[in-house]
């Protein structure tokens, strides 16, 4: 099995919400195709008369509410994921119809997200989430002038058919499973977080200390999405209406008011809300491992250095280990939500936020390992049923859920008999692949199945 060579900032993008596949992804298709299209001969771009885009699968389902036709036209107008602000994608929402602009260099087209076009769910292209985007000449029966077939992965991850495979360095310390990591952190006597680090210096050609920079940073941006929800009050966008929480969950949370353990569940509960809601909004936040679930590991890192009073050392370590556990799950399963339904978003979410306690707390590789089993394990079979297309109902309380359980998981972890734990993180990773395979495709983030048909029924 080949080993993992990805990167720890492939993981944890920063970037808008509401979703990494819905979002993310099709904005850096844009990026991509406008860098393709700038690169044709002056000729071919005189010929061209406008750019045809055509979602497929999960991502024509639900595009409209998870904002895909506004991401991949911001993308086509020169915005990427980790500088695009929310107003600029806001106000792409609010004029759908209003022509902008599209500088392809020698020649200047004009787009709108009313030119996006929503095609089959079924379709048969290799992956779920899959989008067209063509550059048309004069005659609109002949060849595309340029064309690419991009598929959004999950954890705003994408390629294009064709694409050759990426030239990286290899890592130094290669793993593809859990029972990898245990035989090299035995071998070498070595921690998971410094694995983790060199292995990141040796494929990325980074230094050690711009890597815990970026990690710093990913910290402050998921902090600052915690940060801004729990300030935040008002109505989410969007038809369903739907309150924000954060900010009443955390003033409730007083211990004046409640009982101190009420009180350390509920702020836990409340971090997560905030993150969540801020994805909601379409702002920015950080794939962890996407967007649907990205309240879950800042809301636990929050919890660490506020209630638990860990060191930031501390918390960044936990993160590199959190990270190892969610290359694991992409590597050898999906942490797309139209793969592998909810499991592969909050689940895996759940057991990397429970790993970074584990790790962060000074618990050795085992006990990481059993926390991130016993949360994936308790999310298995999750449907992704967003209602309406939206990443609000169930998505936001499945994030505060998924937080408990990983608080859950690593106390059952820290506590138990090493010996006593029958179930590895590899087996339940394999489970979570084989149960995605055999779900329904209503139930993985087309909103044709569970509360998204019920609730809009009632």
């Amino acid at each position: 099995m080949a080993a993992i060579d990805l990167s720890i900032f492939d993981l944890f993008k920063i970037g808008p919400g509401p979703s990494s596949s819905h979002t993310i992804g099709p904005m850096k298709a844009g990026c991509d195709f406008l860098r393709l299209v700038r690169e044709l001969p002056p000729e071919t771009l005189d010929a061209a008369t406008r750019i045809e885009i055509v979602l497929y699968g999960s991502l024509s389902a639900t595009g409209r509410g998870h904002g895909t036709d506004r991401a991949v036209v911001a993308g086509l107008l020169g915005q990427v994921p980790e500088h695009c602000a929310p107003a600029f994608l806001d106000e792409l929402a609010r004029s759908p119809h209003t022509r902008r602009a599209l500088d392809l260099g020698s020649k200047i087209l004009e787009i709108s997200t009313g030119d996006v076009a929503f095609g089959p769910l079924e379709h048969d292209f290799p992956h779920n989430n899959a989008l067209a985007i063509r550059l048309l000449g004069p005659e609109e029966s002949a060849a595309p002038l340029a064309e690419r077939i991009y598929f959004s992965i999950g954890g705003g991850f994408v390629q294009y058919a064709g694409q050759p495979a990426p030239t990286r360095r290899e890592p130094v310390h290669p793993y593809a499973t859990m029972a990898d990591i245990k035989r090299l952190v035995a071998e070498h006597d070595i921690g998971l977080h410094k694995l983790m680090l060199e292995n990141e210096m040796a494929v990325t050609g980074a230094g050690q200390a711009a890597i815990l920079a970026g990690l710093d940073a990913v910290l402050g941006a998921m902090d600052a999405a915690v940060a801004a929800g729990l300030a935040t009050e008002g109505v989410l966008p969007g038809p369903l209406g739907l309150s924000r929480k954060a900010k009443r969950l955390l003033e409730r949370s007083s211990r004046s008011q409640r009982q101190p353990h009420d009180s350390a569940l509920t702020r836990l509960i409340a971090f997560a809300f905030a993150a969540a809601e801020e994805n909601a909004a379409g702002h920015v936040i950080v794939t962890a491992p996407t967007c649907g679930a990205a309240g879950i590991i800042p809301a636990v890192a929050r919890f660490m250095r506020t209630y638990l009073e860990l060191a930031e050392h501390s918390i960044r370590e936990g993160l590199l280990a959190a990270a190892a556990v969610g290359f694991l799950a992409k590597h050898n399963a999906t942490i797309a939500g139209a793969e592998g339904g909810c499991q592969a978003e909050i689940g895996v979410a759940s057991a990397m936020a429970a790993a970074m306690l584990a790790h962060g707390m000074g618990y050795g590789v085992r006990v990481m390992e059993n926390a991130a089993e016993t949360a994936l394990e308790h999310h298995l079979g999750m449907t992704c049923d967003p209602v309406g297309g939206y990443v609000q109902i169930p998505c936001i309380e499945r994030n505060a859920m998924g937080a408990v359980k990983a608080y859950a998981a690593y106390l059952i972890a820290s506590d138990e008999m090493l010996a006593h734990h029958k179930v590895g993180l590899d087996q339940a990773i394999e489970a979570m692949q084989a149960t995605g395979r055999d779900m329904n495709c209503k139930y993985k983030e087309t909103a044709q199945g569970g509360l998204a048909v019920s609730v809009i029924a009632c």
